[in-house]
């Protein structure tokens, strides 16, 4: 791949995502679940259950070539078993908070979406919380559009309400 940027001069590699990777997406994860706008998960799960809640195909982890550690996180969900919806996936994509606004996020988009498209996903969506501007921004900038706002869909641990906001990318590749 190449440098994030010229101030921080982190040289990355991207790869798809393995078993081996997970602790560090995790801990990734966790860091998205403090922040209190990234997810209504309360933990991260283990290996088996979030490799089987995840497509095989689309899982990518970025890390730096100097140290090997992983930098960020991206991978597609199906969001129904029924074969009418096979192309039809939700993404997750997460990036260690020391490394934010460094073009990590936008390196995984790229993968994942050029991915998704090679195992004929049709439609790529995010359920964001309004208050992650950062994130629906950058989904913006790969082509999501806002499809609607879902008031009040889920509940945190907190007993609080959120909102999500409902992007979707439509592939130009697949034939639709």
């Amino acid at each position: 791949m190449g440098v994030l940027d010229a101030s921080s001069m982190i040289d990355f590699a991207l790869f798809p995502m393995l078993s081996t990777d997970y602790s560090s997406a995790a801990r990734i994860f966790t860091q998205g679940i403090e922040t209190g706008n990234a997810t209504y998960d309360i933990a991260a799960t283990d290996w088996a259950d979030w490799d089987v809640n995840h497509l095989n195909h689309s899982r990518w982890v970025l890390k730096s070539k100097m140290e090997g550690s992983v930098l960020g996180w991206a991978a597609l969900s199906l969001v129904s078993s029924r074969r009418v919806f096979s192309g039809v996936a939700e993404l997750s994509i997460y990036v260690d908070t020391d490394f934010l606004g460094q073009g990590i996020g936008n390196a995984l988009m790229e993968a994942v979406i050029a991915s998704s498209e090679e195992n004929g996903i049709w439609m790529v969506q995010s359920g964001i919380f309004p208050e992650n501007q950062a994130s629906i921004a950058m989904h913006e900038k790969f082509g999501f559009r806002l499809v609607g706002k879902r008031e009040r869909i889920g509940k945190m641990a907190n007993g609080i309400w959120r909102d999500i906001v409902l992007l979707e990318r439509r592939s130009v590749v697949v034939g639709l």
